[in-house]
């Protein structure tokens, strides 16, 4: 049984060093998010505010992201706990982030999350992303600084490398250094398409623990 720190070390081998990697610490225990810090771990996702606020005050010295779909009541608590929101995919989520970052007088990097999965529900359509993004940039609260999106769930590596150039194209409408697409089923897919941040949970951290599946069905974002 490899460490984190094992995983992660190979891994930051095998991946160009122009590529970002996020560590998706969904469910895992504090201790886990510690330890992959002390291995080198930069950047943090959460897909869920209530699992973030627990984790997050032990953290220091990385960037927090947050992945998860960006309900408008949870903006202020987004906007607290986190430095960059990577799945904004309407203008009404925006738009509730741009006013919680405001009030508090921050300015939250943001990314348009784009929809290249048929098995995925959120997510704005690629051809919309230019247009969401321009919204977006009239706040001043808000940097959109690129694009996001989740990879279809097949086995068929052409079907994925297809998906992934249709959000290459969006991102070089939209604009900005980042283009956030691949985990850890596709992520050498998602670097030949251009990724500059990977999305990894398992393949750092392990299997997640066996409570994860009932506290997911409790979990609320």
């Amino acid at each position: 049984m490899q460490t984190i720190a094992e995983r992660y070390a190979r891994l930051r081998a095998e991946v160009p060093s122009h590529v970002a990697i996020l560590a998706v610490s969904k469910f895992q225990p504090g201790d886990a998010v510690l330890e992959a810090i002390a291995a080198g771990v930069t950047d943090i996702g959460e897909n869920y505010v209530q699992e973030a606020r627990r984790k997050f005050d032990a953290l220091a010295g990385v960037r927090k992201h947050f992945i998860g779909h960006v309900q408008t009541n949870k903006a202020k608590a987004i906007v607290s706990l986190f430095d960059v929101v990577q799945s904004v995919d309407r203008f009404e989520a925006g738009a509730a982030l741009a006013k919680a970052a405001s009030a508090v007088d921050k300015r939250v990097q943001v990314l348009v999350q784009v929809n290249i999965s048929a098995a995925e529900r959120y997510g704005c359509a690629p051809a919309e992303a230019e247009r969401l993004a321009q919204a977006l940039r009239a706040y001043e609260s808000l940097r959109v600084d690129g694009v996001m999106a989740i990879g279809p769930i097949t086995e068929d590596r052409a079907a994925i490398a297809r998906a992934f150039e249709s959000a290459a194209a969006a991102w070089r409408r939209v604009g900005g250094p980042v283009f956030s697409i691949g985990m850890s089923g596709d992520w050498r897919e998602a670097v030949a398409a251009g990724s500059t941040m990977i999305r990894l949970g398992t393949t750092i951290f392990g299997p997640r623990p066996a409570r994860a599946a009932s506290k997911k069905a409790s979990m609320s974002s």
